[in-house]
């Protein structure tokens, strides 16, 4: 806690007695002190309740192994909370946090999900797709409360673009998501929170606990009893991950090209870009994209679509705007100082690999050392290394006590 707060907050609570011990002495009627008024939590609504007999069907349909690991029921409670838009505005978002039905203390983990075109998916709405129906409840019922933003853009702030990808943003609404969850268990004792607090997600979900993790570290350092963090295939070196989707041939996966497109998108947006789409695509593409945005269906290599004098700007060095705007989201050159566990396949066509090697080459030159390990997972794409990223998440947890 910064000296200024402490201060404040000590004279806060000095006048307060003062008015108690006053009011005491001139009556003889007694003052219940009033409750401190929430800060970022804004509402709270049941979402679901789960027996372990329902989280077992559930998981069994995603493995037979996920099943065996269950202890107990779970609930699920959407939380509306107060945080900060990128241009600085304040704004109202959401979140899922789910609960284990236990009355033991357990830890929390705060879980950023991967990518998602459809409102439907947000953890808030709890939809059997989700993230958070799938996995969450899972580590939830092994004995963990978890916190899961929707992002801005989603639920709560639906009427408002995503900010996909953009570090800051999504840093920011995964920490208030915390807070609010914080002002949540504490007004309600059947929850006990033992502090300790772990940080995981993958794809997106990982650039956004990658993000998570760095702001925690730099901003808040003692806000939270952080222990461990969980990053898999996330884009952390978006410079030269862009450069290599301009001079490599991507898979041309439509469903991947979206994710670049709203990359390149959001940037153009947030950083006040606001050139017209004719800069960055050439037709026949051009015409889908202006319609359609993220969602137009472009199934070719990526760097097909995109004008040569962009590509040019890009590759040369004299597109300044752009390459500024895409290097502020470089979260992959810095030095952790809690446990922190990479996860990607080295075979992986839509977040390549090199963002998790230059990740762990970047954080051991600074002297990471042990703190920071990368576990590759040879020969396997995106899809198929969340196995070995959920499986090594829960060992991980389970370890750092």
């Amino acid at each position: 806690m910064k000296l200024l707060t402490v201060l404040k907050t000590w004279r806060s609570v000095s006048v307060a007695l003062f008015v108690v011990v006053y009011i005491t002495g001139c009556s003889s009627a007694t003052t219940d002190p009033q409750p401190t008024a929430d800060q970022y939590l804004v509402s709270s609504t049941d979402v679901a309740t789960l027996t372990k007999e329902q989280l077992v069907t559930q998981a069994s349909a995603v493995s037979p192994l996920y099943a065996l690991l269950l202890r107990q029921g779970v609930s699920a409670v959407k939380l509306v909370y107060k945080t900060t838009n990128w241009d600085g505005s304040s704004i109202q978002a959401s979140g899922l946090l789910i609960i284990p039905a236990t009355t033991e203390a357990v830890p929390m983990i705060s879980e950023q999900h991967g990518t998602i075109f459809d409102d439907v998916d947000a953890p808030s709405n709890f939809g059997p797709g989700s993230e958070a129906y799938q996995y969450a409840t899972i580590f939830s019922s092994i004995g963990y409360i978890i916190a899961c933003p929707d992002y801005i853009g989603f639920g709560a702030s639906k009427n408002l673009p995503h900010t996909y990808e953009h570090r800051a943003s999504q840093a920011q609404a995964s920490l208030d998501m915390l807070r609010a969850a914080r002002e949540y268990i504490k007004a309600h004792s059947a929850i006990k929170w033992d502090s300790r607090l772990y940080l995981a997600g993958y794809s997106e979900g990982g650039f956004a606990t990658m993000a998570l993790y760095k702001k925690m570290q730099e901003e808040v350092p003692t806000e939270f009893n952080l222990r461990a963090v969980s990053c898999g295939a996330g884009a952390y070196d978006k410079t030269n991950f862009m450069k290599a989707l301009l001079t490599q041939p991507s898979a041309g996966v439509a469903q991947w090209n979206r994710a670049f497109l709203w990359v390149l998108l959001t940037y153009d947006q947030i950083y006040k870009l606001n050139r017209p789409l004719s800069f960055y695509f050439k037709e026949p593409y051009l015409t889908d994209i202006q319609k359609n945005r993220q969602l137009a269906t472009v199934a070719v290599s990526f760097d097909q679509i995109l004008t040569d004098s962009f590509k040019a700007g890009i590759l040369s060095g004299t597109d300044t705007a752009f390459l500024n705007a895409v290097a502020d989201n470089n979260i992959y050159d810095w030095k952790p100082l809690t446990t922190l566990h990479m996860y990607h396949g080295d075979a992986d066509p839509q977040v390549y690999y090199l963002n998790s090697k230059n990740a762990y080459d970047a954080m051991q030159a600074r002297g990471a050392g042990k703190t920071v390990q990368l576990f590759t997972s040879v020969g396997k794409t995106h899809v198929q290394t969340i196995p070995d990223w959920l499986a090594g998440t829960y060992t991980l947890f389970s370890s750092v006590q």
